[in-house]
């Protein structure tokens, strides 16, 4: 039996921490317009919130504790990258990037530039709105 794809069909969570929580959520929700899909506060220390999309097979954790100074991110390579198929949803997506006050920035790699808008979050971090699909 092939158990090559056992993962396939996972749910992926890409989680980390920050030292601005309120700031970094209103980046992913109110410019990426990920919907927030739960949320806990003074767990073990630990305050959360899970972004991200219903029926999508992902979300985005961001955790801050009050004991651990999280920092910003260690390069402009450290990439979120979204591909967006649809030119006119695309299109939209940037568009709320910069109704909610995120301008965009070059890219460290010039590549992302060629079809896409890159936006630093709060901490650092880079998220790429990458025009197209992506495909192996």
């Amino acid at each position: 039996m092939n158990k090559s794809h056992d993962l396939g069909l996972a749910h992926l969570r890409i989680a980390r921490p920050t030292d601005k929580l309120a700031e970094v959520v209103q980046f992913y929700r109110d410019g990426l317009g990920l919907q927030v899909l739960g949320e806990f506060k003074d767990h073990q220390d630990f305050d959360g919130v899970m972004l991200g999309h219903k029926t999508g097979g992902y979300h985005l954790e961001f955790t801050h504790n009050r004991r651990h100074h999280a920092g910003r991110a260690p390069t402009a390579e450290n990439l979120l990258v979204l591909y967006v198929p649809d030119t006119d949803a695309w299109t939209r997506a940037v568009a709320r990037m910069d109704t909610a006050g995120h301008q965009s920035v070059k890219p460290f790699n010039p590549y992302w530039d060629k079809h896409g808008k890159t936006f630093e979050d709060p901490d650092g971090y880079r998220v790429v709105l990458q025009k197209g699909s992506w495909s192996t």
